[in-house]
């Protein structure tokens, strides 16, 4: 295995970044959060690239490397792979600078960011499973057509690119003590780390990866990217299962730290970002602040800045991780009874829930099953809850009415 790229990315190639970003990328706002503040004990902000055009940071990376192609690159085209951020990033930037764009995406890629990457007019063939399968055939594409392949991560225009949200976020909040980033292949987290680094070598870094996707903490360890056998996190954007080179490099030398969150924080994350600041933020996006809400075994020093990296999240997975994280956060409650199949059982049943002051959100009735005697029925109630507690006051009750519960 070589060794990783070497530092490749300087301050001042940010600073000449942001200079052409400059109208194209909007400066995210910076946005307090009391809920986060109050559970750290010292001020937390969150910097919101959810806003940012095309929903997330992508735009700034994938705008600086098609900018810096010469004349005859641009005439060829250019060429990605995506499952959705990164796509509608070069979709956009090749718009905004006259450039053919090409974006492979997963056949079962969400329609919402199929529909938005062709809006902002890049052609979109569909491949295979997944992002590795778009990989190969972007590359192959590049090798039969010319086109140049824009990669999401691994390249130091795209990590300059995305290093102005590090100087973003000095300006915005120059009291900073700690910046906690989510990352996949590394992009982001080496570029804010460059930015950071080289004006505040004293604000502490911090990259966050899905404990089921995390590639960047065993590289580390080995001194060089490493290939994980396998990723699956509901965090698609961060669901990388190799470091690129050049990214490695200056997070070797410069990130502080590389923390995992598992999926229960990353929905509660979401649901809180929903709820308290109210954001929507993809699971992805969302990393960070699963990274504050599995803090108290080890604190973070205040000010604290958590960088919200996207908030394209498809409908449909919204409301499986919003369902995901009321169960992780005790607000969702399962449970299955069984009943004598009688006239009235069911009535009866759910005005014993009503005491419990629970709300039923969905009932089902099931009377044809295998493991279920004659003249029996099974009832799946899932419940709204105000915590855990409410929870486990609620199987107690149930129980001592005398229905056999089985939660789950």
């Amino acid at each position: 295995m070589s060794p990783a790229a070497p530092v490749s990315v300087t301050i001042d190639d940010i600073r000449v970044a942001r200079k052409l970003l400059d109208g194209i990328a909007r400066t995210t706002e910076l946005e307090s959060c009391r809920a986060l503040t109050d559970r750290l004990g010292g001020p937390v902000y969150l910097k919101c690239e959810n806003l940012q055009r095309t929903g997330s940071f992508k735009i700034r990376g994938a705008y600086v490397r098609i900018a810096g192609l010469s004349e005859s690159e641009r005439a060829r085209g250019v060429v990605a792979a995506s499952a959705g951020n990164h796509a509608q990033g070069v979709a956009l930037a090749a718009q905004q600078l006259g450039v053919r764009s090409t974006v492979f995406m997963p056949a079962g890629a969400p329609l919402p960011k199929i529909a938005a990457t062709r809006g902002y007019g890049a052609e979109v063939l569909l491949e295979g499973t997944t992002v590795e399968h778009c990989l190969t055939a972007a590359k192959a594409y590049s090798e039969e057509t010319g086109a140049v392949f824009i990669h999401p991560f691994d390249h130091p225009d795209v990590v300059a690119g995305q290093g102005t949200v590090g100087l973003e976020i000095l300006e915005q909040c120059p009291e900073v003590r700690t910046i906690v980033v989510g990352t996949g292949g590394g992009g982001l987290l080496a570029g804010v780390a460059a930015a950071v680094k080289a004006v505040r070598p004293d604000v502490k870094v911090v990259g966050v990866q899905a404990a089921s996707a995390a590639a960047y903490p065993p590289s580390l360890a080995a001194g060089h990217p490493v290939v994980l056998p396998s990723v699956t996190t509901m965090a698609d954007g961060i669901a990388v299962g190799r470091p690129g080179d050049v990214p490695f490099g200056l997070i070797r030398d410069l990130v502080d730290e590389v923390r995992t969150v598992s999926e229960e924080s990353l929905s509660q994350a979401l649901l809180l970002c929903m709820e308290r600041v109210k954001l929507v933020v993809e699971p992805a996006g969302a990393a960070s602040v699963a990274a504050l809400l599995e803090s108290a075994d080890a604190p973070l020093e205040a000010p604290v800045v958590a960088v919200l990296s996207g908030g394209n999240v498809d409908p449909l997975l919204m409301l499986r991780v919003l369902r995901h994280g009321l169960a992780a956060a005790g607000r969702y409650l399962s449970l299955r009874i069984r009943l004598p199949d009688r006239p009235g059982a069911l009535a009866t049943l759910l005005a014993e829930l009503a005491g419990t002051d629970a709300n039923v959100v969905d009932v089902a009735h099931v009377r044809t099953d295998a493991s279920l005697q004659l003249g029996e029925v099974e009832v799946e109630l899932h419940l709204e809850t105000k915590g855990t507690e409410h929870c486990r006051a609620v199987v107690a009750r149930m129980s001592a009415a005398g229905y056999p519960v089985s939660e789950g």
